[in-house]
């Protein structure tokens, strides 16, 4: 008996037809895997549909599979070798069920990649191949499958060797990860015995280069990555449900809910009716009380302080596409990481990969089963890990409606983490408190700090309406000052480009001075376009007590006729990149203070509307003084 608790999850992939179901089935017979009475039903349907003992027959359950000699699901079916157990994927070949092959894959810790020795490479190998390298599956055993129809010559197996070591090379698979072999799945050769049919083949059999694969790191030695399901009111408990996925925790370690960004010591891990443990690992789905409460949802991701996610909105991505109608640049979806989702849109392409050729370029559009790598920008922040580091919590799919159409791996490292206080402080920084009172400065001035933040298109009327405001405020007797964007980037943030963690940092810049502009009692008017509403909701949550949203808003069409710079032409051409409205998106306001219709209105009504806000809300009003009696 096996003692050995490791455990391989495996996937066999590989061509339509070329012999996937049949491997199968002949490893599980190999292995004694098969319920007794199998092998002699799969002989009785066989010959009930007068053709010769198929193995396919012993995993391909559907009907429709057996009438159609296709595999259209996923399988999975344990089987043991005296090494370990193995966790046996079988995933279809045929390009319309590729979705089925991904989703089947995407766990799996080795692959065995079926290629027909007489077809030799086919398109859905290619894609195949690509596709897991995608998922970061990396130990690949190439069966070279059916060399009893070639004939068991060695000079065939060769050729096809070259052919498919030459295109994994070139998709930066490491010679080390692979291991070749030939084989006849219908007759057993070279699966657990080597075959007398072929003494030119000194290598191991299938199942020795299986047990061969090393044991993966397991998710045990990840960091701890505890995906919130839920959080339930139980008594006079609070119960943060959710799954590990990755990692262990205990009573009594301190985690980081990201991307909030909110420490809590765990007080219990609770159970029912049994006594509570006192540590959980990977796959348990678990209830944890802390010790204080803490503003939790689902979505949220637990870790270790010393350990945790990377907290963006922005990233880049390997992406393959389901989805029937093309992908766009500006296609808006909803994404999906473990139990978070929020809205997304593909902000660009930035190559179209050609599976076949590998070649690789610019693209403005990715077909039904292709390959990409692509800028994602969601509208919250979300915790997620660099796929090459954390496999489990570095992956994402995209849905339109209810139908899964993309699915992919994150890379972060181009993107700086946007947790707030992320980046390490200096032990020797204090907070300087002012001797001058806010109140004392509203009474000096005769109105209160405030940031005006002006959001809008591109030709709304942004820097016109703020110019004008400035002045009629300042004429008034308001300590009022204009920040705008092109006066911004000539001093403040000249160092700054215009890649998208250098435009959020110029919005947080800018958030900070407008800041500090208010706590000194001025009011400051920022004109910017800042598109996208995390960025504006961060200012919001750091300095809400000087923040005021106003929309500038102008349907798209005015904004372009008001356009005398030409951008907006030259945006639809393509020689302007990244033009708000055009080729990128603009995420309007949800709850502004204050929509302004520039639009619509003339002017004059804007300014009165503005003006009368800021006197409204922002003009000096002492508080009623109690009198003693």
């Amino acid at each position: 008996m096996n003692t050995n608790t490791n455990k391989l999850k495996l996937v066999i992939v590989g061509h339509v037809d070329h012999g996937k179901s049949t491997l199968v089935g002949r490893i599980l017979h190999e292995t004694g895997a098969l319920p007794e009475g199998k092998v002699e039903a799969v002989k009785a349907m066989s010959e009930k549909r007068g053709m010769p003992f198929e193995w396919a027959f012993v995993i391909d359950s559907m009907q429709a599979e057996r009438d159609q000699g296709i595999t259209i699901d996923t399988t999975q079916i344990r089987f043991k070798t005296a090494a370990r157990e193995y966790l046996l994927i079988d995933a279809p070949g045929h390009k319309q069920f590729l979705k089925n092959m991904v989703s089947g894959a995407a766990g799996a810790d080795a692959v065995v990649l079926v290629v027909d020795a007489h077809e030799g490479v086919q398109d859905q190998t290619r894609r195949h191949a690509y596709l897991l390298r995608l998922l970061g599956i990396r130990r690949i055993i190439v069966a070279i499958n059916k060399m009893d129809l070639a004939g068991y010559g060695e000079e065939r197996y060769q050729e096809v060797r070259r052919e498919v070591a030459a295109y994994l090379r070139s998709i930066g698979v490491n010679a080390i990860d692979i291991t070749f072999l030939p084989i006849a799945a219908r007759e057993g050769a070279n699966i657990r015995e080597r075959s007398a049919a072929m003494p030119w083949y000194e290598g191991p059999t299938l199942l020795e280069a299986l047990d061969a694969v090393p044991q993966p790191v397991a998710a045990t030695d990840l960091p701890l990555r505890l995906t919130v399901q839920d959080v339930y009111k139980f008594d006079e408990r609070r119960i943060i449900a959710g799954r590990i996925e990755s990692g262990s925790l205990h009573v009594g370690d301190t985690l980081l809910f990201s991307p909030i960004n909110a420490t809590a010591r765990v007080a219990s891990i609770e159970s029912w009716n049994a006594a509570q443990p006192a540590k959980a690992g990977v796959g348990q789905s678990v209830g944890i009380t802390l010790d204080e409460d803490i503003f939790v949802e689902r979505g949220h991701v637990a870790s270790h302080v010393h350990s945790a996610p990377v907290v963006s909105n922005v990233f880049r991505a390997n992406l393959f596409w389901l989805g029937r109608s093309a992908l766009v640049p500006g296609a808006q979806y909803r994404l999906r990481r473990g139990a978070a989702e929020t809205p997304a849109v593909i902000e660009r392409i930035d190559r179209v990969v050609d599976t076949n050729t590998l070649a690789s370029g610019p693209g403005d559009k990715v077909e039904w089963n292709g390959v990409a790598e692509v800028t994602v920008r969601t509208r919250g922040l979300l915790a997620l890990d660099h796929h090459a580091d954390n496999a489990l919590t570095g992956r994402f799919v995209l849905v339109d409606g209810h139908q899964i159409v993309g699915g992919g791996t994150a890379s972060t490292e181009d993107y700086p983490d946007q947790r707030r206080d992320a980046a390490p402080k200096g032990t020797n920084l204090f907070h300087v408190r002012h001797r001058v009172a806010a109140e004392d400065r509203a009474r000096m001035n005769g109105h209160r700090g405030g940031i005006l933040w002006f959001t809008g298109l591109s030709g709304a009327g942004k820097s016109t309406l703020a110019v004008e405001l400035e002045r009629r405020l300042f004429a008034k007797g308001y300590q009022t000052f204009l920040l705008d964007g092109d006066n911004a980037r000539q001093g403040l943030n000249a160092d700054l480009g215009f890649s998208p963690q250098e435009r959020a940092e110029n919005i947080r810049r800018i958030g900070e001075v407008s800041a500090l502009f208010a706590e000194a009692g001025m009011i400051v008017i920022s004109a910017f376009i800042s598109p996208y509403r995390v960025d504006r909701d961060r200012i919001r949550a750091t300095h809400g007590e000087y923040f005021h949203e106003v929309h500038i808003s102008a349907p798209l069409h005015v904004c372009e006729a008001r356009d005398t710079k030409g951008l907006y032409r030259r945006a639809r051409a393509g020689e302007v990149k990244d033009f708000t409205g055009i080729s990128a998106p603009y995420e309007a306001p949800v709850a502004p203070e204050l929509e302004i219709k520039s639009g619509e209105w003339t002017t004059e009504r804007c300014l009165a509307a503005l003006v009368d806000y800021v006197e409204e809300h922002l003009a000096y009003r002492p508080a009623k003084i109690r009198a003693v009696v």
